[in-house]
């Protein structure tokens, strides 16, 4: 059974409570490196987009979870993109916002549950991610979940002064 509920933590839907949130995470110049975002999103445009996210992922194509522990505490989002029907593939992205919610097991049990998902409930033979090889800590969390290297794309990023290299890592549905 498919259940979106963790030991720690717990996978929910996306609410307009959580504009502030999100208008954080999408604003913070130091995580647009991991998202290729270059430019900031106004209040506005995330709470269109929050009203909108009641999509079905096979609609819109991807899915934007919240992390919540058990306190219902916001404390990440982690995203299926890319979603590919035909050829039964995602990509998935993961952040846990506040640096003293990082390495507690929140990442790895929301990656769980949510590869879960997408292989009981969505049926994929796959699911991915790409990963700058300067992030180590992601680097494990994804290798932890059994997701393997399968490529390096060489000068993938530019931050305006160097190009960094990012790996593909991907597990496939046995």
């Amino acid at each position: 059974m498919v259940s979106l509920k963790g030991k720690q933590i717990y996978l929910r839907a996306l609410e307009p409570e959580d504009l502030e949130f999100v208008y954080s995470i999408e604003n913070d110049t130091e995580l647009w490196e991991l998202s290729d975002t270059q430019t900031p999103y106004s209040r506005f445009l995330i709470k269109q987009y929050l009203e909108n996210a009641q999509q079905d992922i096979f609609e819109a194509k991807q899915l934007r979870l919240a992390i919540c522990d058990n306190n219902d505490y916001t404390i990440g989002l982690i995203d299926v993109f890319d979603f590919d029907i035909k050829n039964k593939r995602a990509g998935i992205g993961i952040l846990i916002q506040d640096k003293a919610n990082r390495n507690l097991g929140y990442g790895k049990e929301a990656l769980e549950l949510l590869v879960n998902y997408c292989f009981q409930t969505l049926h994929l033979r796959q699911v991915y991610a790409n990963i700058s090889e300067t992030n180590s800590a992601s680097l494990s969390l994804f290798k932890t979940n059994g997701f393997e290297k399968i490529g390096l794309k060489k000068d993938w990023s530019f931050d305006g002064k160097n190009y960094t290299n990012e790996y593909l890592l991907q597990r496939i549905n046995d």
